[in-house]
């Protein structure tokens, strides 16, 4: 059993762009599909896609590169964890260094990016952040 699948989400993404890899698999739950398309949505991460039926579905995110060679995403971050939630309202979002980055927000209208949640003024738990 484990405690904490965005964590290991978010270390699998972590893992494969230090490793250059050229896509992420991932286990799938419907939290998992909805974070990975908004990353995916904000540029962070290419294609998306869910395969498999039942308990057997997976989903696999490309990994987007710079010109450089360089992955798009240089850090990600867990915010709030099972141990220590962390909620926020909408005009108390963070912004992400500066706002180059992206925090994403579990509100009562599903994941929403910092910048969407100020938008529609909706605050949440601040799920991580993205830079």
């Amino acid at each position: 059993m484990m405690t904490d699948p965005i964590a290991d989400l978010l270390t699998r993404i972590r893992n494969a762009c230090s490793s250059r890899r050229a896509q992420v698999s991932l286990p799938h739950s419907r939290t998992k599909e909805a974070l990975v398309r908004l990353l995916a949505d904000e540029g962070y991460l290419g294609d998306v896609e869910v395969a498999g039926e039942g308990a057997a579905r997976s989903i696999t995110a490309q990994i987007r590169y710079g010109d450089g060679g360089q992955p798009v995403i240089t850090g990600i971050r867990r915010v709030s964890r099972p141990g220590l939630r962390r909620y926020t309202s909408s005009s108390e979002a963070p912004r992400v260094r500066g706002g180059l980055g992206v925090s994403i927000l579990s509100t009562p209208l599903g994941l929403l990016s910092d910048r969407e949640a100020r938008r529609r003024n909706v605050g949440g738990e601040v799920i991580c952040e993205v830079w």
